[in-house]
C-alpha cells in the first residue's frame, strides 16, 4: 500500500486530539506500538484494513470517516472538529473559517453535530499559543467581491450585539442563539467578504469578534461546551485579526469562565494569565483590569480547591488580586471602556468577587457580595440574578444557614421556569445535591419537591 509521503494524515491526527488522545494512548487503544502510529500520522506507513476497522469502533465513527482520515479526501465542509486550528494567519483564511463555520448552523444536521462536539483542552493550547506568540496581523483591509464596507456597517452590528444581548438575558440563550446565528451567517459574514479599509476593517473584527463570543456563550448557557469552545477560538482569532488586544482579553476571560466550570483550573489559570497580560500590553482601561484581575482570581482560587480545600497559598493570592482588582475599579469609569464593560457593570464584578469568596470559604463575604448584587442588578439581567440567588444560597449553605440558604434559592426557581437556560437549571440541581447531609429534614424535602414539581411543569 502507497505512504502518503510529507503531507502526513493531519485529519487523522486531528481526530486522536479531538478526544484527547495522546499518540502513545491511541496506539494502545487500537494495538499498535507508539512508533507505528505516530508514522501512520506523518504519511510514512500505510494501514491495515483490520487495523481500519479497529480504528472505527474505537472512535465510534463510520467507516468511511476513517477513510478520508487516512485517504486524505476531501471533507468539504463536514469534519469532526471542523474548525479545531485557527484556520490560518492571513485575514483572508480567518474570515472563511468563520463564515464556514456560521453556515454549518444553518443546516440541521451540521447543528446537531457542532452542538454534541466535546470539550478539547488540547485546543486551548494551540490559541494560547498563537494569540501570546505569534505574528502580528498586517493589514485588515480587505478587496473582496462583495459591496464596500463603512463605519456605518459595523455600528449596525454593535447595535445588534446590544439588543441580543438584552434578550439573552432576558429570555435565556435557548431563545437568542437561533437569531444570533441567522444574522452571523446572514449579515456579518456578507460584509467580511466585502471591500473595506484598515481603520473599517479594524473595527469590524472586533464587532464580529463580539457576535462570535455571544454566540459561544449562548451556547455555553445550553451545555454545548464544545460547540461553545469553537466560537470563542473563532472570536479570538477575530480580534486577533483587528489586532484588538482589549476584546481578545474579554473572550479569553469567556474562556476562562468556562474552563473553571468544567472544572479544568490548570488551563483556567493560563487562559485567566493570558487574559491579564493582554489586557496590560493593550493598556487596559482600570475597569478592564479588575475584571482580569477578578477572573484571575477565580482561576486562582479553582485551581487551589482542585483537590480539596484552598492552600495557605492560594487564599493569599486570591485576597490580593481581590484587593487590586478593587482598587482598579474604585478609578471609576474611562473613556476607553468597552460596550461589553458597561453590560457587565459594578453588579457582575460584585457577583464574580462574590464567588471567589466562597471558593476560599469566606462564605459571609460571599454571601454580602451575592446579596447586593442581586440589589444592584435591577430588571434588565433576570438571568444574572437567579445565578447570584443561588450563588447567596450556597453561601448561606456555608455557614450552616440552612433556612436561609432554602429561601434565597427557592426565590430563584420562578424565573428558572422562563429562562430557556440549561446551565441556571443545572446550578439549582448542583444546589440540591448539597442539601444531602440534610436529607432527612421536612424543609429539605419541601424545597426539593418544589423544585422538581417546578422544573418539570
Amino acid at each position: 500500500m502507497e505512504t502518503r509521503g510529507r503531507a502526513g494524515r493531519p485529519e487523522l491526527a486531528r481526530a486522536r486530539m479531538q478526544r484527547g488522545m495522546t499518540q502513545e494512548a491511541a496506539a494502545e487503544a487500537i494495538g499498535v506500538a507508539a512508533t507505528t502510529w505516530a508514522r501512520w500520522e506523518r504519511g510514512e506507513q500505510g494501514v491495515r484494513a483490520c487495523y481500519r476497522a479497529r480504528m472505527a469502533a474505537v472512535f465510534e465513527v463510520e467507516a468511511v470517516e476513517v477513510e478520508r482520515w487516512i485517504e486524505g479526501w476531501a471533507y468539504g465542509e463536514s469534519p469532526s472538529w471542523p474548525v479545531s486550528d485557527f484556520g490560518g494567519d492571513s485575514l483572508a483564511a480567518t474570515v472563511r473559517t468563520v463564515a464556514r463555520l456560521w453556515r454549518f448552523e444553518m443546516d440541521p444536521s451540521r447543528r446537531h453535530l457542532l452542538a454534541s462536539l466535546p470539550f478539547v483542552p488540547s485546543a486551548l493550547g494551540e490559541w494560547l499559543s498563537s494569540w501570546t506568540y505569534g505574528n502580528e496581523a498586517g493589514s485588515t483591509a480587505h478587496h473582496g467581491a462583495g459591496s464596500v464596507v463603512g463605519l456605518a456597517d459595523v455600528e449596525r452590528i454593535n447595535e445588534a450585539h446590544k439588543a441580543f444581548s438584552q434578550m439573552d438575558q432576558q429570555f435565556g440563550a435557548g431563545v437568542v442563539r437561533p437569531v444570533v446565528m441567522n444574522y452571523l451567517n446572514s449579515s456579518v459574514a456578507p460584509l467580511l467578504r466585502g471591500r473595506y479599509s484598515d481603520r473599517v476593517g479594524a473595527e469590524l473584527m472586533t464587532a464580529a469578534a463580539g457576535m462570535t463570543e455571544l454566540a459561544g456563550w449562548t451556547a455555553f448557557d445550553l451545555g454545548h461546551h464544545g460547540q461553545a469552545q469553537h466560537y470563542f477560538g473563532q472570536a479570538l482569532k477575530l480580534a486577533e485579526a483587528g489586532n484588538d488586544l482589549m476584546t481578545g482579553a474579554w473572550v479569553l476571560m469567556t474562556l476562562t469562565q468556562q474552563a473553571i466550570y468544567l472544572q479544568q483550573p490548570k488551563w483556567a489559570m493560563w487562559l485567566a494569565r493570558a487574559a491579564v497580560d493582554s489586557a496590560r500590553r493593550g493598556q487596559a482601561p482600570p475597569g478592564v483590569m479588575a475584571l482580569a484581575l477578578v477572573k484571575e482570581a477565580g482561576a486562582t482560587a479553582s485551581q487551589g480547591t482542585s483537590e480539596g480545600k484552598p492552600d495557605r497559598h492560594s487564599i493569599r493570592r486570591v485576597e490580593h488580586l481581590l484587593s487590586e482588582a478593587e482598587r482598579a475599579h474604585a478609578q471609576g469609569v474611562a473613556e476607553r471602556d468597552p460596550a461589553w464593560l458597561t453590560a457587565y457593570g459594578t453588579p457582575g464584578l460584585t457577583a464574580a468577587i462574590g464567588c471567589c469568596w466562597y471558593q476560599i470559604g469566606e462564605h459571609r463575604r460571599a454571601a454580602a457580595c451575592a446579596e447586593t448584587a442581586v440589589g444592584d442588578y435591577g430588571e434588565r439581567f433576570p438571568r444574572a440574578v437567579q445565578f447570584t440567588q443561588v450563588n447567596a444560597a450556597e453561601a448561606y449553605l456555608g455557614m450552616g444557614e440552612l433556612e436561609q440558604a432554602l429561601h434565597s434559592a427557592r426565590t430563584a426557581i420562578p424565573r428558572t421556569k422562563a429562562l430557556a437556560s440549561s446551565r441556571l437549571v443545572e446550578r439549582l440541581r448542583q444546589f440540591s445535591d448539597r442539601l444531602e447531609p440534610y436529607g432527612g429534614s421536612v424543609m429539605i424535602r419541601k424545597f426539593r419537591d418544589h423544585l422538581n414539581s417546578e422544573l418539570v411543569a
